[in-house]
């Protein structure tokens, strides 16, 4: 059990312990288990425990492109934080339910002191970031903006986009005339605002930047480690997308989606299509959040919240640094193994070094303790599987399968066995949060 230290908005809530102890001498404490004030809020508690992972970012003892990695796994962790815990709050508040929580908070509530968190949370990664690349600049590793490259770096980078990005691109109109467009979820874009040479009137465009799917977020310019990211590139690249126009002036944002969309399993005739029906309607779902870039005027700001129907105070949120730095997981996967922690190489348990069948080794040691990731799981449990897979005493395989980095060598053994005849049994982790896809595409049908 791991626990959480309360944030410091808690700590205005704490319970007078002392008050407790003050009993009669001899006698247990008198608490009343249904007091509020002994409970932590759940919401709070998790946002305290990612402000503890962001330390592992500021320790300097840590290598820097793991201080990076850091950096990445918090912002795509607030990014969930928002789709899950703020959105399931925000269906609390639009359904009016006015139950509280164990430590005595509305949904409300929860929504407004999350926010003070997260915002002080973002400008504490602002700043980590801001450290940790001038550091790594020292090692060569440099993330540039497009104006800081050399003529040569703008070449290439220019080179890259025309052939790699343009052909992707496809500017949508924001005008009566046409509906707004439709913006994914965590999807970068750019809100271009136009207009012709001789013309006062300006037109709104938005360009979806198109990360993904293969195509970095971080593009490399030049021989060494010096990257630009593509929203910079395509910032000043946006010519040739609007002929004889003028871009006036471009705006980063991304807007995050509620994901709360789960149905009633207990009603579900195939549990599998229930779950990829969901993440279809997680696509559309209610937007929760819109991240803009610092300076976007407030008109284009105010007209994003009203067409997106969100609350232009309390839901928007105006970022200082780099949006979307969990796309900074592909800087952190750079080859320097100085700049890495040093690699683990588990053990092979002393029992499994032979070479005899697992079967009888287990049968005369009794109980096997195996401490993962001390003690290699390939040459452990992949083995047990791969060996119970040909064994002819074994009739039947059965088992709950998570997530795990060997899953398909593990379905590999699972199948062999079926293949041979034995009954295989397997319970499939499928509610898997924000990457169901993946067990459902590695299982077989």
């Amino acid at each position: 059990m791991v626990t959480q230290e309360p944030s410091p908005i808690e700590h205005k809530k704490a319970p007078n312990r002392q008050a407790a102890r003050e009993t009669a001498p001899g006698s247990l404490p008198r608490i009343d288990p249904s007091d509020q004030q002994w409970y932590l809020n759940r919401e709070l508690t998790w946002l305290a425990f990612k402000r503890r992972v962001l330390h592992e970012a500021e320790d300097e003892r840590v290598p820097l492109l793991e201080r990076l990695k850091f950096i990445a796994i918090v912002s795509g962790n607030i990014d969930e934080f928002f789709m899950k815990r703020i959105g399931g709050l925000k269906q609390q508040i639009g359904a009016d339910v006015r139950e509280l929580t164990p430590d005595g908070r509305t949904a409300r509530q929860q929504v407004q002191e999350c926010y003070g968190l997260l915002r002080e949370l973002e400008a504490e990664k602002d700043d980590l970031l801001c450290r940790v690349t001038r550091l790594l600049r020292q090692k060569g590793i440099v993330l540039a903006l497009f104006q800081e490259l050399s003529a040569k770096e703008r070449k290439l980078a220019c080179d890259y986009y025309h052939a790699n990005i343009f052909p992707l691109l496809t500017p949508q109109s924001i005008d009566p005339a046409h509906p707004f467009p439709f913006i994914s979820n965590l999807s970068l874009n750019l809100l271009v605002s136009l207009g012709y040479p001789r013309s006062k009137q300006t037109v709104l465009a938005r360009v979806k930047v198109p990360v993904g799917l293969g195509t970095p977020r971080f593009i490399r310019v030049g021989d060494g480690e010096h990257f630009v990211s593509m929203e910079e590139v395509m910032m000043h690249n946006l010519e040739g997308l609007f002929p004889e126009m003028q871009v006036r002036s471009c705006e980063l944002f991304r807007v995050t989606r509620n994901a709360n969309t789960e149905k009633n399993e207990e009603e579900a005739d195939d549990l599998m299509a229930m779950i990829e029906s969901e993440l279809k309607e997680r696509k559309f779902a209610p937007i929760v959040r819109l991240e803009i870039g610092q300076g976007m005027e407030p008109l284009h700001r105010g007209r994003l919240a009203a067409e997106l129907e969100l609350d232009e105070v309390n839901d928007v949120f105006e970022v200082q640094g780099m949006m979307a730095m969990r796309d900074l997981f592909e800087i952190s996967r750079l080859d320097y193994p100085r700049l890495h922690d040093a690699p683990h190489h588990p053990i092979d348990h002393p029992q499994f070094l032979t070479p005899r069948n697992i079967f009888h080794t287990i049968r005369e040691c009794g109980s096997v303790l195996l401490q993962h990731p001390y003690v290699s799981f390939s040459t452990s449990v992949e083995r047990f599987l791969r060996e119970a897979a040909n064994d002819p005493k074994v009739r039947g395989i059965k088992m709950t399968l998570y997530r795990t980095s060997s899953q398909s060598r593990i379905i590999e053994a699972l199948l062999q066995a079926a293949q041979n005849g034995k009954q295989v049994a397997v319970v499939v982790e499928l509610k898997a949060r924000f990457d169901e896809a993946r067990p459902i595409s590695a299982w077989p049908s």
